[in-house]
């Protein structure tokens, strides 16, 4: 259930109700890309099954279909470097001893680096026209991006976050957020980790001790408040937040 007061959206969260405005938030797909995702990818080079991924794929287009039709901001983020890995810190490249590391060639292309096929979103998650896509060459989308900035132009307060990992890039997402004043929400079947253990706790710490980080909702809490709201109306938008 949810309800709406003047230009807010009330969702029902743990650990308490979360309250938004539309025209100050912004949804942020956190590196839905091939090379975590599917098959082949860097995600599955490390080891991991990959299969996991893609349970949050159907959720997430709902609530990107929601976010699209209420006119919210969406945001997408990819990780990845220049293809002369200049970005790509040494300790990064050599971490973890593997037999292909970034920038060598795997089944979708060079991994992790810009332009190659296993850098990009998946089809059924692509970016409309417009919508706007940060590329980060770290776990956290504020590191070394224009994304705050983005959010101040556009009076940003609120975001609501999804993506993978969740232990990893979505909470160093989070952490960084928090620290710079957002109020976040993470809807927890849009959010996914290759470790269930990982996903229970990353969650779990999200909350705790009042929402230490921000709130923890589904996807259809999030869905069904956004249509219980109702169309947003001239009124209840302000125009100094449009996108620029």
């Amino acid at each position: 259930m949810a309800m709406r007061t003047s230009a807010s959206i009330v969702v029902q969260a743990t650990p308490y109700e979360y309250e938004y405005r539309l025209d100050r938030t912004a949804l942020l797909v956190i590196d839905m890309q091939c090379d975590f995702v599917e098959p082949g990818g860097f995600g599955e080079l490390l080891g991991n099954d990959v299969t996991a991924m893609r349970y949050i794929i159907d959720p997430l287009r709902r609530v990107l279909a929601a976010s699209r039709a209420a006119g919210m901001t969406v945001i997408h983020t990819r990780e990845g470097h220049q293809p002369d890995l200049s970005d790509c810190p040494p300790s990064k490249l050599a971490r973890g001893r593997l037999s292909r590391r970034i920038g060598d060639r795997g089944p979708n292309g060079r991994i992790l680096v810009r332009g190659e096929p296993g850098h990009d979103i998946i089809e059924e998650l692509r970016p409309l026209q417009g919508e706007i896509v940060v590329d980060k060459p770290g776990k956290g989308s504020f590191y070394a991006t224009d994304l705050d900035d983005l959010l101040r132009q556009r009076r940003i307060e609120s975001l609501i976050i999804t993506g993978v990992t969740t232990e990893v890039c979505v909470h160093s997402t989070l952490r960084e957020a928090n620290d710079r004043g957002y109020e976040c929400l993470v809807l927890s079947d849009c959010v996914q980790s290759y470790f269930p253990e990982f996903q229970r706790a990353a969650l779990q710490m999200i909350s705790a001790q009042g929402g230490i980080f921000g709130w923890v909702s589904s996807s259809a809490e999030f869905c069904s408040a956004l249509e219980e709201s109702g169309p947003a109306t001239a009124g209840d938008r302000d125009p100094a937040s449009q996108d620029i």
